[in-house]
């Protein structure tokens, strides 16, 4: 199996997409501004505390306050607390973090008002971004994430990922650790450590510990709160740092200062791979390129058809997501209803797999499968959706059918499900139902350009328009673009967009800047 990265940065957005023999796998997209994302590390106040629920409220600044459960804060929560203080205590000179006092471990039957109260300063980490009605979740036990370890301060442990099945490799991996981890912190081995030598052990030590200083050096000069003292990496890096394995055969990503990003982050965890990070420089957008936006457009519905006609219908809700499977129009005369049941059950279960993925559906997934009367049959089944969720890195449970025929499966939830509208809007009546002469729009693109090369001075820019537009605009020896091209200069460039609806268009200027030509009256 082959898997290739492209990564599609936009102005306001960053699009990711994880192909796996040129198949659609996962699907991330956020905008570049976003904030309150998992890892990011917070100087914040106690809001309010609820006794009842042995939690409380923290402003961490979204609008939304977070929620912190008393079971959350981590057993070193105190000695957080005093080093905080003690940083806080002295804007000039930091503290140092050798030299601070580990405290007793909390007590896990306690309360919540025993230990915080309101309009405390307390050290938090995301572990669960805003979803729905809900702000983000907290955790008082702050770790930093590399690509072989994770370092906690004030831990005193090295603990070994269970994956890693050699008691040999195991024993090595927490001795090199144990001799190089810093004082007063502990160290998490992750699964992709097998094998590594000293030396790359070493670096990754001194980078985490390095972030967690800076950390504690911001949290000391800056006394507004709350405050953001340590950010995620970038959601290319950080989605790098937890997917990357040597399958990978190629990263594309068509911006500057993200390809030199991830290129570095390559050459540093496997100096050997960063041949594969490649700069995109071709006019045709990034994802209709490598057929991402295709996919992304079938695979996003509420109903996805997959093998002989059969499809998923996929449902989310407030509290669940439920998935029903149909034979549709899937007819097979030699084989019995029993054995088209399994067959089509089957092909659901892969498909599902890739949808969980690909959605990151998490919480509670019902699953109607078509019904089956053999034990082994159902057996079969449950086996395959156990195989096919191997790939999965969310944790999850997967129960066997039920007697009324159901699967119930939980998957890990941190960030809101992914859900892309594949509806298109009327660019030109935004719902009102009317709209100008479809026939008239090459004018009104030609409009457009004469505006744009005459009155504003950009001579080198491209059009983007949907694909049926851009074979019309090309249609013919003298074909519109042509005519174009000999009235405004060779600068005139149109490319079909996939993403654009069918009367959408868009100007880029030659440095791939985003043009806005749109009048009052085309906003609705």
């Amino acid at each position: 199996m082959t898997s290739e990265l492209v990564i599609d940065v936009r102005e306001k957005e960053i699009s990711i997409a994880l192909l796996e023999d040129k198949v659609l796998v996962e699907y991330q997209t956020e905008p570049r501004s976003a904030s309150f994302s998992v890892g990011n590390v917070y100087a914040a106040k106690v809001k309010k505390i609820m006794p009842g629920l042995n939690a409380c409220f923290v402003d961490v600044g979204y609008e939304k306050d977070a929620f912190l459960h008393y079971l959350d804060l981590g057993t070193q929560f105190n000695s957080f607390q005093k080093y905080v203080k003690q940083v806080n205590s002295d804007r000039r000179k930091l503290y140092p973090f050798e030299s601070a006092i580990k405290l007793p471990d909390t007590d896990k039957e306690g309360s919540i008002a025993s230990v915080l109260s309101v309009g405390q300063e307390v050290l938090v980490q995301i572990v669960k971004e805003p979803i729905s009605t809900k702000g983000p979740r907290l955790t008082g036990e702050i770790s930093f994430a590399g690509r072989y370890l994770v370092l906690m301060p004030f831990g005193d442990k090295v603990a070994v990922s269970s994956k890693i099945k050699s008691g040999e490799e195991r024993a090595r991996l927490k001795q090199l650790v144990q001799t190089l981890r810093p004082k007063n912190c502990g160290i998490i081995v992750r699964t992709v450590a097998e094998g590594l030598r000293v030396e790359e052990l070493e670096n990754e030590i001194k980078v985490l510990y390095k972030k967690w200083m800076d950390t504690v050096e911001k949290l000391q000069k800056n006394a507004v709160r709350p405050l953001l003292i340590n950010e995620e990496e970038t959601r290319a890096v950080a989605m790098l740092r937890d997917l990357f394995n040597p399958s990978y055969e190629n990263i594309y990503i068509n911006d500057d200062d993200v390809y030199n990003e991830v290129k570095q982050y390559v050459s540093l965890i496997a100096p050997d791979k960063a041949s594969i990070v490649k700069r995109y420089t071709g006019k045709v957008p990034i994802f209709d390129n490598y057929n991402v936006t295709r996919q992304v457009k079938v695979g996003f519905g509420k109903i996805v058809n997959y093998k002989h006609g059969a499809y998923l219908v996929i449902e989310h809700t407030e509290a669940m997501h439920v998935v029903d499977v149909n034979s549709g129009n899937r007819t097979r005369g030699t084989n019995t209803q029993e054995a088209n049941a399994l067959d089509v059950n089957l092909g659901a279960a892969d498909e599902l797999a890739r949808q969980l993925r690909l959605r990151d559906m998490g919480g509670i997934i019902i699953v109607d499968f078509i019904d089956m009367n053999l034990a082994e049959d159902r057996q079969l089944l449950y086996e395959r959706m156990c195989k096919n969720m191997q790939k999965d890195r969310a944790r999850h449970n997967i129960l066997p059918l039920s007697k009324f025929g159901l699967m119930q499966i939980t998957r890990q939830r941190v960030r809101p499900a992914m859900d892309v509208s594949v509806e298109e809007v009327c660019p030109t009546c935004f719902g009102k139902g009317t709209i100008k002469s479809s026939i008239m729009f090459t004018d009104t693109l030609e409009n457009k350009i004469s505006c744009l090369v005459n009155k504003v001075g950009v001579k080198k820019f491209t059009l983007y328009v949907h694909p049926y537009v851009e074979a019309y605009i090309d249609k013919g020896l003298i074909s519109i673009r042509r005519k174009w091209q000999m009235k405004y200069g060779l600068g005139v460039n149109v490319m079909a967009s996939q993403k654009l609806a069918f009367l959408q268009y868009e100007f880029y200027g030659a440095d791939g800047q985003f043009i806005d030509m749109t009048d009052e009256n085309e906003v609705g």
